[in-house]
C-alpha cells in the first residue's frame, strides 16, 4: 500500500505566500479591508480613509467627537482587528 501525504490545499496556499514573502501583505490588505465590518456601519459611514504603516492603522474621520470616542477604545479595536486575520499585524491605531 502507497502512504500518501494529503493536505489540504488551504495549508498548501499559505505555505507558499509565506515561502514568497506574501503572507503579510495579503494579512495587512485583509485587516484594512476589514475595518468597516469590525467599525461597524456607524461608524464607516464617518470614515473617509483607513491606510496602514509601520503596524500603525491610520484611520481618518469627518466627525471630530467621533474621533475622540473611538481613542478611547482604541485598544478594543486593535484586538477584534488582529483576531479577525488571525495574527499579530497592527500594535497601534491612531485618529485623525
Amino acid at each position: 500500500m502507497f502512504r500518501r501525504d494529503v493536505q489540504q490545499i488551504k495549508d498548501l496556499v499559505l505555505r507558499n505566500l509565506r515561502v514568497q514573502g506574501l503572507e503579510t501583505p495579503l494579512l495587512q490588505k485583509r485587516l484594512v479591508e476589514s475595518w468597516p465590518e469590525i467599525a461597524g456601519p456607524a461608524i464607516a459611514r464617518y470614515t473617509t480613509d483607513v491606510k496602514l504603516y509601520n503596524q500603525t492603522l491610520y484611520v481618518c474621520l469627518s466627525m471630530p467627537a467621533l474621533r475622540a470616542d473611538l481613542s478611547m477604545r482604541r485598544q478594543e479595536f486593535i484586538q477584534r482587528l488582529n483576531a479577525h486575520v488571525g495574527a499579530q499585524i497592527i500594535a497601534d491605531i491612531r485618529f485623525s
